[in-house]
């Protein structure tokens, strides 16, 4: 393929562009890498097994009863507030009546196109920041009415003309979120995000406070975002990077991050067709929502690292690596994780995770029971051998290292085995002694002391002992002697 020249193919081109550049000349450009590559092709590729990975996260940083985690996966359809209830309806059906004058951009179901027409409105905004009150001072009427449908019919616009003003386009951009038939963050997300708003830090005691707890919300956050809808995503990213810049110079524009979070709130977050009664005591948690998204808009779309990671061995297998806090949040996320919600469905991830397990667990047994097979004989190293034995298919890898049991002494019980044993001392007590690799209070002279000193290798210990238990023999088989030969005397 042609240096710049996009991949073929729609889906290729939602997820990434390769080139190939073989120029010598440009090889000192800076490369664009996406890191998110594996997370968009698993999310087009497989949606079901990329969203049970990441739903099984939300639910670790979140508790969503059955109801609600139905509701976000798509299973069951959202339990609004208000939707019950007849207070209000005259508003409600007030803004029914405004949404089902339906046009091709505004009023519609979000598309591409949609989208495309509305990026105009906001690169424009992007130029004119500084404009006194945006977003809340409203423009004029007739001018945005020109625009709406200019925009609805596809016709060019020239927004720098000096035709219309900074704040008709900051109202039609309300206008059109507002119109869309749900809000951006869809409705599927509201519970969700009310839950998200509740995550505070714990004290010292394990309990809950008051303070925001801003990683988990940002993570949470991140995980709920991977699963909008792909317009939805496209076009939240577009308004909040508007809504940060905005925020940044509110020494002209006066317009807080918290003050733009009251005026975009109702149009993509609220549910459709509700009241502020309706909302009641959720109102606050929902604009202080949106004002944390302004705030903290620049790392909301990247998807976390343990997700990335799980993306990548979906489809490589393998594992490379990885930086410590890379390490610490696969460590964290652990089974629970990881897994399905639905065990019937086991991604190839977690069984290349159980393989790669199992198997450095069994190269660590070999090496225990290699270990063991070539330890000195003694009765520590029987006792090992009993215990592999006891747990043949757990503990013992194979039958690769032949393990021979260590021959049993024939003891003898007549007169003469006994003088024999205590006398003599037989070869297999000799060599027992000398090859047991537990320590043993032993009388040595002072030349073994300083030998014992200056050699610390285990060989040279026994030779000492040995040396010892020889000197501690001949003393005994002379006493015996004795013995022997004075009973004998006394008898005759």
């Amino acid at each position: 393929m042609a240096a710049g020249a996009p991949a073929s193919g729609g889906g290729s081109n939602a997820i990434c562009n390769f080139v190939i550049c073989n120029d010598s000349s440009l090889r000192s450009h800076p490369i664009i890498f996406n890191p998110d590559f594996f997370v968009e092709k698993l999310r087009h590729e497989k949606p079901e097994v990329f969203t049970e990975l990441v739903v099984s996260n939300i639910t670790r940083l979140i508790d969503l009863p059955g109801a609600e985690l139905a509701q976000l996966m798509g299973e069951e359809d959202p339990k609004l507030p208000g939707a019950n209830s007849t207070a209000s309806g005259f508003f409600r059906s007030l803004m029914s009546l405004k949404r089902k004058e339906k046009g091709v951009v505004f009023g519609s179901p979000l598309t591409e196109e949609g989208i495309a027409q509305v990026s105009q409105l906001i690169e424009y905004l992007h130029k004119n920041l500084r404009a006194e009150g945006l977003f809340r001072v409203p423009g004029n009427s007739i001018r945005q009415q020109i625009l709406k449908d200019a925009l609805n019919s596809g016709t060019d616009i020239d927004l720098d003309s000096g035709e219309f003003h900074s704040n008709d386009v900051a109202t039609l951009l309300k206008m059109f979120l507002g119109e869309l038939p749900e809000p951006l963050l869809t409705h599927k997300h509201f519970h969700a995000h009310l839950k998200i708003a509740d995550l505070t830090l714990f004290d010292e005691k394990g309990n809950k406070t008051s303070t925001p707890d801003k990683e988990r919300q940002i993570e949470a956050l991140q995980l709920l975002f991977l699963i909008l809808p792909a317009p939805n995503r496209s076009l939240l990213k577009l308004l909040l990077d508007l809504l940060y810049q905005t925020a940044k110079k509110q020494d002209k524009n006066k317009m807080s991050a918290h003050n733009l979070a009251l005026m975009f709130a109702p149009h993509i977050l609220w549910p459709r067709n509700v009241t502020a009664n309706d909302l009641q005591e959720n109102i606050t948690k929902l604009n202080n929502g949106v004002t944390f998204m302004i705030k903290h808009s620049q790392k909301l779309f990247k998807a976390p690292v343990y997700i990335r990671e799980c993306a990548r061995l979906h489809y490589l297998g393998s594992r490379a690596h990885t930086s410590k806090d890379d390490l610490d949040l696969l460590t964290s996320s652990g089974s629970k994780e990881l897994q399905p919600l639905k065990s019937q469905k086991r991604s190839r991830l977690d069984s290349c995770h159980q393989e790669e397990t199992q198997q450095r667990t069994e190269e660590a047994l070999k090496e225990l029971f290699q270990h063991v097979h070539n330890m000195p004989d003694s009765a520590k190293k029987k006792k090992l051998i009993r215990q592999f034995n006891k747990h043949p298919t757990a503990l013992t890898p194979g039958s690769d290292v032949p393990t021979s049991p260590a021959p049993r002494r024939t003891r003898s019980r007549s007169f003469s085995g006994l003088i024999k044993r205590k006398v003599l001392g037989t070869p297999v007590i000799l060599e027992r002694k000398s090859r047991d690799t537990t320590p043993e209070p032993v009388r040595v002279s002072k030349e073994n002391i300083q030998l014992l000193q200056k050699c610390g290798s285990p060989a040279h210990i026994s030779q000492v002992k040995l040396k010892s238990l020889e000197g501690q023999k001949e003393g005994s088989c002379r006493r015996m002697r004795a013995r022997l030969l004075s009973k004998d005397s006394s008898s005759l």
